[in-house]
């Protein structure tokens, strides 16, 4: 029982300092950009530009401001921590697979002339993977999370439709959608590996 107790406590150790980790980088990188004469916002996703390229892997951690910042921080502790009390593993490769998506998908359709920057994509990468888990793992879990998910923050269903001006609908959508590929991988490889 003792070791058990252990086990527990290391793995609420390490999502803890993900997580921290993680949102700790996110402020200071916008608290930089708060101090810079030259917004880092130019290194965000620049729709079918070679420059814009860049964008899908340094968007995520830029943002337009702290109320940008703020307003994406508490989904990320909240989503990112149910990701990872599956394993860290598992909050990683959701984490990479929803980044790319969405930042691709960005790429691939936003509007030309924009530039695309904060972490909601992958943020709604995090809400499809919760949202769809239970469907592709089958396990009993998996499923009690994925209706939880559902039922509580359903609602965010609809920022992957473009309803709001100066908001990435495209980065959520193609988030989203990775969200749901990192279930079906993650689901599939679960369901293979059982006896």
């Amino acid at each position: 029982m003792n070791n058990k107790l252990k086990a527990i406590a290391q793995n609420l150790a390490a999502q803890i300092t993900i997580l921290t980790t993680l949102v700790a980088l996110l402020w200071t990188i916008e608290a930089i950009d708060w101090l810079l004469p030259l917004p880092l916002d130019i290194f965000g996703i620049i729709p079918r530009t070679e420059m814009g390229l860049r964008g899908i892997f340094i968007a995520p951690f830029l943002h337009g401001n702290f109320a940008h910042l703020a307003a994406n921080t508490a989904p990320l502790i909240v989503f990112g921590w149910l990701i990872l009390l599956a394993g860290a593993r598992d909050f990683f490769l959701v984490s990479g697979i929803a980044m790319v998506a969405s930042g691709l998908g960005t790429w691939l359709i936003g509007a030309p002339n924009s530039v695309h920057i904060g972490a909601s994509g992958v943020i709604f990468g995090y809400f499809g993977f919760l949202l769809l888990r239970g469907l592709f793992e089958r396990s009993a879990m998996s499923i009690v999370l994925s209706l939880i998910v559902g039922f509580v923050y359903g609602g965010f269903i609809w920022g992957v439709l473009p309803n709001q001006p100066g908001i990435s609908w495209e980065g959520h959508l193609f988030g989203f959608l990775g969200g749901v590929l990192a279930a079906q991988i993650l689901g599939n490889r679960r369901r293979n590996s059982q006896p």
